[in-house]
């Protein structure tokens, strides 16, 4: 069956990437996509902490920078939407262009660079906001922040009464040093500071948020134990795997060798198997959200069995198109039912072992 968005793919195929992108937030802001109506089967419902989420998918960070659309997200049938990055200050980003569509590797690399409106415009927007539904806020640094984590601390201090959670973003490759603070000594240090704030928040009676780290897909294999331990010590309340891949084997898209971040289907299979590893290494007591490379049911499966408790999509919908959102759900429920299973914690990590040894040097 044809759906609107085959007809509509050309058009905003035939736009440069960035104002496809903005074309696409526009017609969600005027109701232009259909609103999920069917209720999920309770074999979809997760819970992490406090939250319970109706479904495990959600759009990743980077779609909605502003908090524009996010109750858009939901009405789309997500279970979860994530506004951000967003930082302090408004930052434009890197020069244009900075974002390459790579159709025959079903793919993108973008360099953006945290380009947001920044803290106020956005914690506008959320403080508007007047239905309920899990909306989380991915913080992140100035480009020309001396003290970095302290960007992080502003953030979880501004948006505390407006956010779900928290994402802690320091896997994008597009701000340099950022994954700097991926090492352990200096993620030791800035997990101190952002959850003291936490804590310090929750003591005043204003309610708990989890704290999720965002990590990136190409962190040396040695260091994924050691980088661990720290979250856990820190007793971060989730882990997001993975950010934007520098690798590029394989590609034969014109734009391969553009600088910056690649995204959608060549991430796959480097982002799953350090899922994986991330869950092997935190002997699966860290929740885990899957991020990288899901265009289909069977990828959006593959990441629950590597050991994701929650899924993200961006890369997939730009040429899937907002269909893919339900026909996961549906894959994934089959799949718990064909197992005898109740839910996808049932399935979370059942093949973490067959991910793990996968060889990430590539």
């Amino acid at each position: 069956m044809i759906s609107a968005f085959d007809i509509a793919r050309p058009l905003l195929f035939a736009l440069e990437p960035e104002a496809a992108h903005e074309l696409t937030l526009k017609s969600l802001e005027r109701g232009v996509f259909r609103r999920a109506t069917e209720r999920d089967p309770d074999c979809l419902r997760i819970a992490i902490g406090e939250l319970s989420f109706p479904n495990p998918i959600g759009i990743a960070a980077g779609f909605d920078k502003d908090a524009r659309v996010p109750d858009a997200v939901l009405d789309l049938g997500c279970g979860f939407a994530e506004i951000g990055t967003v930082t302090p200050l408004p930052q434009a980003g890197n020069p244009r262009p900075r974002v390459f569509r790579l159709p025959e590797d079903r793919a993108v690399i973008n360099r953006l660079g945290f380009n947001n409106a920044g803290h106020a415009a956005a914690l506008r927007r959320l403080t508007a906001r007047t239905r309920r539904g899990i909306v989380g806020v991915n913080v992140g640094a100035n480009k020309d922040a001396v003290d970095r984590a302290a960007d992080y601390v502003l953030g979880i201090e501004t948006f505390h009464n407006v956010a779900s959670y928290f994402t802690v973003n320091i896997s994008s490759p597009n701000t340099p040093g950022l994954r700097d603070l991926q090492a352990p000594a200096a993620l030791d240090e800035l997990l101190a500071r952002v959850m003291e704030v936490r804590t310090r928040i929750d003591a005043a009676g204003r309610g708990k948020r989890p704290v999720i780290v965002k990590i990136a897909p190409d962190i040396a294999a040695d260091d994924v134990a050691a980088i661990a331990e720290r979250m856990m010590a820190h007793r971060v309340d989730a882990i997001a795997v993975s950010n934007t891949t520098l690798t590029r084997t394989g590609l034969v898209g014109r734009h391969r060798n553009e600088a910056g971040g690649l995204s959608g289907r060549p991430l796959f299979e480097r982002s799953t198997a350090m899922l994986a590893r991330v869950f092997e290494a935190t002997g699966g007591r860290v929740p885990l959200i899957g991020i990288g490379g899901v265009d289909s049911g069977e990828t959006a499966l593959a990441k629950i069995e590597a050991g994701a408790s929650l899924i993200q999509l961006y890369t997939g919908l730009i040429y899937e198109g907002p269909a893919l959102i339900p026909r996961i759900k549906a894959h994934i429920a089959r799949a718990i039912a064909r197992a005898g299973a109740r839910s996808i914690g049932d399935l979370t990590g059942v093949k973490a072992s067959q991910w793990a040894k996968k060889d990430l040097r590539s």
